[in-house]
């Protein structure tokens, strides 16, 4: 149901444009259809008509949990670079509570954040124009106050951070999902090297947001594109690419999130490794114009 915390979030922070040029833009009876969904209907359908707050989150994280319940696990981890004052991680751990109870899938979820603001741009390719030092500070006790049991704060150098953390992601609760709101190419840069672990730590198939690449000024050398592109070159076996065809697969096609939807693809996981991706049965396509 619509809760007075959807309604103000939809009226505030800019958020008209949402309302008037993506959700209006979009076919009349849709529009319609959305009330009755955002009054009676479930969880799931409400994240297929993108009425949930931060889709961004609700849309992969839950398709995280179906891939884990189709492949057998019972647990995925989902994590969010770049925490700030804490509001997407918070949303994030509700939106893991209410997929959790429909999929039945349990989730953990990881925050990441040097808990000191934005460090100071190291050239164009940081895009100083629109960041800058001292950005986006945290307020560490009372956001650890706030938080879950489900949720674990990780606070320092996504460098020095990541290994420890890596190390101890277990099989039995893979990697689903990776929100990546770093701001910086130098910052991603370092962020993406969590998709660095063995592979299976991960599902074959990993939603990566990227909430920076929709700015004006970026572009393929700089930002978090450039960080996308560099890692790409080095890793012969993971690579970042748009998620395939997701606008076509949407009942809301003018969502902005949409263009900020990534997928890593761990090409050396089991599941995409012939040796170990046969299923039981072969697959028949049936010729109805044969006799």
């Amino acid at each position: 149901m619509l809760n007075s915390y959807v309604i103000r979030r939809a009226l505030s922070d800019g958020k008209y444009r949402k309302i008037f040029v993506e959700r209006l833009t979009e076919p009349l009876h849709l529009n319609v259809i959305s009330l009755g969904v955002a009054l009676f209907g479930s969880f799931r359908a409400k994240v297929a008509f993108d009425l949930m707050v931060r889709q961004q989150y609700a849309f992969p994280i839950l398709f995280a949990a179906d891939a884990a319940r189709r492949r057998g696990l019972p647990r995925i981890t989902v994590l969010e670079f770049g925490v700030a004052a804490g509001a997407g991680l918070l949303n994030m751990c509700e939106l893991a509570r209410r997929t959790e109870a429909a999929t039945g899938v349990a989730i953990d979820v990881v925050g990441f954040d040097t808990g000191r603001g934005m460090p100071p741009a190291i050239d164009y390719r940081d895009m100083p124009e629109y960041f800058q030092e001292g950005d986006f500070p945290m307020d560490f006790e009372a956001l650890r106050r706030a938080l879950p049991g489900r949720c674990r704060l990780v606070i320092g150098d996504a460098e020095t951070t990541i290994p420890d953390f890596l190390a101890s992601v277990s099989p039995e609760a893979p990697i689903g999902f990776v929100s990546v709101d770093v701001d910086y190419y130098s910052s991603a840069v370092k962020v993406l090297t969590v998709l660095d672990g063995r592979p299976e730590q991960y599902l074959p198939l990993v939603p990566v947001y990227l909430d920076d690449v929709s700015m004006d000024g970026a572009n393929p050398w700089n930002g978090e594109l450039l960080a996308v592109a560099e890692f790409n070159e080095a890793r012969p076996l993971r690579k970042i690419a748009p998620f395939n065809v997701l606008r076509s697969k949407r009942v809301f096609k003018n969502a902005g999130w949409i263009d900020r939807m990534f997928a890593a693809h761990i090409h050396d996981h089991p599941s995409r490794t012939p040796a170990t991706a046969k299923r039981a049965e072969q697959a028949y396509i049936p010729n109805e114009y044969l006799r």
